[in-house]
């Protein structure tokens, strides 16, 4: 996520970087994200545009998080079809992990009941391609699913992003991962 909806224009992802930052790890951070990307045009760019920032003599990391926008309904089916997002998330996560270590987190739920029906299915299909490529998968969508927080912020919002308490829902999952922690132990 991209921050849509934060007051504070940091998302998740920005926050959890700061947090690491003010614990004094010295990181580097760009944030990717398009509003209303797919997993299809995550796979189309996500290359080019890693390698322009991340040199690979570095010490690059990735985080991916995707599959919403893959789940949502448009002309009656859905954006991108469940198989080809499975595969798409095969393709990109097999191809990163061969270039710096790579953490894989799950889409979060949204104000839509059918669509965070759709993308529950997808997230645990997104656990077991994680699981075959050995690359480390969070699920933030069932804890944020019962967060009164997440739920309530999206839906005071625009039905899908929350503001800035909902981010930090997602933070705090984050930060107590040990996939992440591990990234600074190293």
């Amino acid at each position: 996520m991209n921050g849509t909806g934060d007051p504070e224009c940091l998302g998740w992802a920005g926050r959890i970087c700061a947090l690491a930052y003010q614990k004094g790890h010295d990181i580097t951070y760009y944030n990717l994200g398009v509003r209303r990307e797919t997993s299809t045009d995550i796979a189309a760019r996500w290359q080019e545009e890693v390698f322009r920032r991340l040199p690979q003599e570095g010490d690059g990391r990735i985080i991916f998080s995707f599959g919403t926008n893959d789940t949502t309904l448009e002309n009656g089916k859905t954006r991108v079809e469940f198989e080809k997002s499975i595969d798409n998330t095969y393709q990109i996560l097999s191809l990163a992990k061969q270039y710096f270590p790579v953490l894989m987190v799950s889409p979060s739920p949204i104000a839509e009941f059918e669509q965070n029906s759709r993308t529950a299915e997808l997230s645990q299909q997104f656990a077991s391609v994680c699981h075959q490529v050995s690359v480390p998968y969070l699920d933030v969508f069932h804890p944020l699913l019962v967060s009164d927080i997440w739920l309530h912020e999206v839906a005071a919002n625009d039905g899908a992003h929350p503001a800035s308490a909902g981010y930090s829902e997602l933070v705090q999952l984050v930060q107590n991962w040990e996939a992440w922690l591990s990234w600074f132990q190293q």
